[in-house]
């Protein structure tokens, strides 16, 4: 296994990397999406599968009850935190290594199914790391890449103007975080041209909706007051918009405001989950 890995991911993943939380709180949330998918696939009772990338563990479990005790399920991830979150979460049969997914200690061939959800788009090379994922199927195997929010996501449906001026600002965000030009991600919904370079020509993609109203259960409020709302939005936003557009997201963000979003009886939040499948010949 590698644990010595030094150069950052495209978007900054290292193995001190630690973003936790905020995985856990996207797995509960998108739960009954992603165990759909998983399902969808029909494992074989004996199926060898990998999730690479596999973050807090929770697909790791969801494997294996898909597929059954027979199974073998390995989930792998760089960053040490979440490896040590995996191993927790993840039920005992199932076997949780620490690695870079281009260096993956598993032989080439041994695999029936290689499962990468919100990974691929971290490599500076996503086609290199697709082809290195793809030599570890048995021919017949499939290669599952996944990506949330292709289709821009829909916070604030009452405030279109309000909702593009805040994605904007998180961009910017994020372009000046990671020291990055927008031309640098212009590839980021090419899920399937790069399982097309990488050989495997024949690609079935859907598009699953996550979509949620009032009322909002405890998993989806956490995930979007806490992950969003907080993490991805608040004080760090200010730079990057008109002072009246920021003290609205801030009253919208507040759970103390009479204006919180999350309360709203109209509230309307929707992501994109896609997932592309490829069968190696």
């Amino acid at each position: 296994m590698n644990r010595t890995q030094t150069v950052a991911g495209l978007l900054g993943d290292t193995p001190q990397r630690d973003y936790t939380e905020k995985l856990r709180l996207f797995n509960a949330f998108a739960r009954p999406e992603l165990r759909e998918a998983i399902n969808a696939l029909s494992l074989q009772a004996d199926a060898r599968v990998l999730d690479a990338g596999c973050g807090t563990g929770e697909a790791v479990g969801w494997f294996q009850e898909s597929a059954g005790d027979r199974a073998l399920v390995v989930g792998m991830d760089l960053a040490t935190a979440h490896v040590h979150a995996a191993r927790h979460s993840a039920p005992a049969p199932a076997t949780v290594v620490q690695a870079d997914m281009l260096q993956p200690p598993l032989a080439d061939g041994s695999l029936d199914l290689v499962w990468a959800v919100n990974a691929v788009n971290h490599l500076h090379d996503p086609v290199a790391g697709v082809q290195i994922l793809a030599r570890l199927l048995r021919p017949g195997g499939r290669l599952v890449l996944g990506q949330s929010s292709l289709v821009p996501d829909m916070v604030f449906a009452w405030d279109a103007r309000l909702e593009r001026c805040v994605n904007d600002a998180v961009r910017a965000y994020y372009r000046e975080r990671y020291g990055r030009s927008e031309r640098e991600f212009t590839a980021v919904r090419a899920l399937v041209g790069w399982l097309q370079a990488a050989g495997l020509p024949q690609v079935a993609v859907r598009t699953r909706m996550i979509e949620r109203v009032q009322p909002l259960a405890d998993a989806d409020e956490r995930y979007l007051r806490d992950a969003i709302f907080r993490d991805t939005w608040g004080e760090r936003l200010r730079p990057y918009l008109h002072q009246e557009d920021f003290d609205t997201l801030a009253r919208l963000c507040d759970p103390d405001d009479a204006h919180y979003a999350l309360r709203r009886p109209d509230f309307h939040f929707l992501q994109s989950l896609t997932i592309a499948v490829a069968t190696k010949a």
